[in-house]
């Protein structure tokens, strides 16, 4: 068995974004989608407005008493505060860790009734590489899984579950906590139960 060099670290980081108490904030929208959070608002979809937009996240006062990790969109990693510090490196000073999400976005399986995979396994160790040497040290990833009629089937199922593991496993070869995140969507008119 290969020892992952990482494994230390990982079970630290894995630790300390769990911590009792705290959560996640899951600041990781595309461009386009905050652009149409923007528009809601009145406020143009320019870099600009989205690094401020972020900085005020990063430099709430005492967010670390209640944030253990922040997920970022790839270009929040290469932003900074007007005053010029970055906001990975900022939110580590914080004793915040710094989340990358690193799907590509879905597309629907053929063959199947709009059931959807997700991609961005091709290149992905070496954009968990460059992350982590950017200082992330957990990671995100999305897939959806619908519920119908004779839904999900076993070929999205077997899709999501291979993807979910590579992307799992490639995350920690390169020194990401990997947040495994099977999408279970709530839309039909199916119950609780047969969610869950």
């Amino acid at each position: 068995m290969v020892q992952n060099t990482f494994r230390a670290e990982l079970i630290q980081t894995a630790r300390e974004i769990a911590a009792a108490g705290k959560g996640i904030l899951a600041a990781d929208e595309s461009t386009g989608t905050i652009g149409q959070r923007f528009a809601g608002i009145n406020v143009e979809n320019t870099e600009e407005n989205r690094r401020a937009f972020r900085e005020l996240l990063v430099t709430a006062p005492g967010i670390e008493k209640y944030i253990s990790g922040v997920i970022f969109f790839e270009e929040q990693v290469d932003q900074s505060t007007k005053d010029g510090i970055n906001f990975t490196q900022l939110l580590r000073s914080r004793g915040i860790h710094v989340g990358i999400k690193l799907d590509k976005g879905v597309v629907i399986i053929g063959g199947t009734k709009g059931e959807n995979a997700t991609q961005g396994l091709d290149g992905l160790a070496a954009r968990a590489k460059s992350f982590y040497e950017k200082g992330c040290r957990f990671a995100k990833w999305r897939a959806v899984i619908k519920i119908g009629d004779s839904l999900p089937s076993e070929l999205a199922i077997t899709e999501t579950a291979h993807t979910l593991a590579r992307y799992g496993s490639i995350c920690q070869d390169n020194g990401l906590v990997p947040i495994i995140e099977p999408e279970i969507l709530q839309d039909g008119n199916h119950s609780i139960e047969t969610c869950a």
